[in-house]
């Protein structure tokens, strides 16, 4: 039945459904040079070969399939690349990779040394601007845009940013767009509204986009007027902003509702089809060379053209392999005796703890299920906020329920917690509030690449006072850490663990409490000491059971805390006279092997340290173990680091 109704779909069917206008188009303007009528099967080509590709090697699927028509009208109506498209977040940007000489290379996507699953402007000229972090396309386009007009460049230069419904509720886009409507600018915005970002949008500016309508008449006829009394030279651009309040006065009147774009002096057009093809090139050239900022409002269906995609977007945001026949996916989920995902402990977990916790209470940045809170939110709906994609606001608004005397687990990717740190400092740690930040997607991420490994946060939190730092080694030290957390009057705490799949399938340990800055001993030696945090101690524990199998005595402690560290830890080993390596799963500057290499000066003594993680660089994509051993992380560097270090003198 399943088969049945995949076949029945219109972008469904076998790669015999070939690609005959794709394979001509290498660049924006071998697509420009179509008849406009051509456009509907360059769109159905696109999704075809999006589906055969993505069902091998998986990706963002949804999200791409839903901006196939806005892709291919933007580079038919602007001169691109001199013409910017600034993608936010990019997830959806994989039909924009087709169009501009990639297409040939995307069955590379998401793999070590092959394209970027993100816009990479390292890769294409066509990529204008990092994106893999949303709402920053409306700031950096605005800059580009200011830029243009600084420079005088000839021709116009049109910049556009391309923002969905879910990122246009973050602060910085709202920065963006006030900036917008009081700064000299050309700049075009399009709104790709289509009520989802990977779970359901939420908060009021979604249900505001959900129900916001504008007169396609009413545009027409105001624009129409507008160029006719500008050729008659009886307005200007410098009365523009008066006019633009006055129409926008009228419109409010007739129509009962308030604009809110155009109550920032943004002109507004839509919401229009965004699959409608034909419609989005006509409006998208009506609009063209309109001078001021203005937003394009178009509503479009995550995983429009895939029939399972259209009916559950948030699971085929990212799906993994699946038959394109079927739609089946062919990813297996953990369970049943097998290890879960770090995240569903953390869910899991939770609910526990809120079962005896009445105090505790879940926050999330519009990643429910990405996060795992949707565990505890299924049970306790009552106690979980998902604030939108506002890492900020969740941060801050996690200490104003600490203040007044709850438990707030805030969850949050540690990439994304990054453009929160300011809250963290001066919202939470100040005044030495009882958060517990638990940061998922710490470390190297794999396929996500340079935006999403959460590489940083050792080094990005140690510097600041009143905090506590800890990273499990496994599935029940992460579930005696959350318990810990909630139980100890600690002030905030930061507890990191990995993407991906723990080792253990009897994680279900009892809780217990753990000592606050204290580490363990998991070897016993004298010639060489590895201190190790996080889960990548179990890459340090094969690295140490090779040397010992060599003969070299290796003691190997795994730290639990980066702060307080284990200060009699530190003095055992430094007591011991040998070289010393640690292991992190971050950069290597500011984490452990600084805090170590600190205590060690501070305290008199001066053995070597080796410091082994992510180093000093941006890291591109590709899976975890290819990484691990591209930045010397792997067990073999480790025992390769071990030998090395017991031809070192005792000091």
């Amino acid at each position: 039945m399943a088969k049945e109704r995949a076949r029945n779909n219109t972008y469904i069917g076998s790669p015999a459904a070939e690609c005959a206008l794709l394979d001509t188009i290498d660049t924006p303007d071998d697509l420009r040079r179509l008849p406009q009528d051509k456009l509907p099967q360059v769109c159905a080509e696109i999704r075809q070969f999006l589906i055969n590709a993505l069902s091998k090697n998986p990706g963002h699927f949804a999200s791409s399939m839903g901006a196939v028509e806005l892709t291919v009208a933007l580079h038919y109506v602007f001169n691109t690349p001199y013409d910017r498209i600034v993608w936010d977040v990019g997830h959806q940007a994989y039909g924009h990779k087709l169009l501009t000489g990639r297409r040939k290379r995307f069955d590379t996507n998401r793999k070590l040394g092959g394209l970027s699953g993100f816009p990479n402007p390292d890769e294409s000229p066509y990529d204008t601007f990092t994106a893999g972090h949303a709402s920053n396309s409306i700031s950096a386009a605005l800059g580009m845009a200011v830029a243009s007009e600084m420079l005088q460049d000839e021709p116009r230069r049109n910049v556009i940013a391309v923002i969905g419904d879910a990122s246009i509720s973050g602060g910085l886009a709202f920065e963006g767009l006030n900036n917008a409507a009081n700064t000299k600018n050309n700049l075009l915005i399009i709104l790709n509204d289509n009520d989802m970002s990977i779970d359901r949008n939420v908060g009021s500016l979604n249900s505001y986009l959900a129900h916001l309508t504008t007169s396609k008449s009413y545009n027409s006829i105001r624009y129409k007027t507008y160029k006719y009394l500008k050729k008659l030279h009886l307005v200007s651009e410098r009365h523009r902003g008066a006019i633009l309040r006055f129409n926008n006065s009228i419109k409010a009147l007739l129509s009962h509702q308030q604009n809110i774009f155009e109550g920032l002096n943004i002109r507004y057009f839509g919401p229009i089809d965004g699959h409608d093809i034909n419609r989005v090139v006509r409006v998208l050239k009506d609009i063209k060379d309109m001078e001021g900022p203005r937003i394009l409002h178009l509503r479009t269906i995550k995983g429009k053209g895939y029939e399972p995609a259209e009916k559950d977007p948030a699971s085929w945001h990212a799906p993994g392999k699946f038959d394109p026949e079927t739609g089946h996916r062919t990813a297996i989920p953990a369970g049943n005796g097998k290890p879960v995902k770090y995240q569903d402990v953390f869910g899991h977990t939770l609910v526990e703890l809120a079962r005896i916790n009445d105090r505790i209470v879940g926050v999330t940045a519009a990643m429910p299920s990405g996060t795992s809170m949707s565990v505890l939110q299924s049970e306790y709906p009552e106690r979980v906020f998902d604030v939108g994609i506002s890492e900020g606001h969740a941060v801050t608004f996690s200490g104003g329920l600490a203040k007044d005397g709850m438990r707030p687990f805030c969850a949050i990717y540690s990439s994304f917690l990054q453009r929160a740190y300011d809250h963290i400092i001066h919202d939470v740690a100040i005044q030495r509030l009882p958060v517990t930040f638990c940061i998922d997607r710490a470390g190297l991420v794999g396929e996500d690449g340079v935006t999403h490994h959460g590489v940083f946060d050792l080094s990005y939190l140690r510097s600041i006072p009143n905090i506590t730092i800890a990273s499990p080694r496994d599935e029940h030290h992460l579930r005696w850490l959350m318990y810990t957390a909630q139980s100890a009057d600690l002030g905030p705490v930061a507890i990191r663990y990995p993407r991906g799949n723990g080792a253990n399938p009897q994680w279900r340990a009892g809780f217990k409490t753990l000592p606050v800055g204290k580490g363990e001993c998991l070897t016993q030696g004298r010639d060489v000491a590895v201190l190790s945090i996080g889960t990548i101690a179990k890459e340090a524990q094969g690295a140490v059971a090779r040397a010992v199998s060599d003969g070299i005595s290796v003691a190997h402690y795994d730290m639990i805390f980066l702060k307080p560290v284990d200060d009699g830890i530190l003095r055992e080993v430094a007591d011991m006279h040998c070289p010393i390596i640690t292991v992190e799963d971050g950069v290597v500057t500011g984490g452990l092997g600084s805090a170590v290499i600190e205590w060690m000066n501070d305290n008199g003594y001066h053995p070597h340290v080796t410091r082994i993680g992510v180093p000093d660089e941006f890291v591109a994509h590709g899976t975890i173990p290819e990484l691990y051993r591209m930045c010397g992380m792997d067990e073999d560097a480790i025992y390769g680091a071990i030998v090395s270090a017991k031809t070192i003198e005792r000091r």
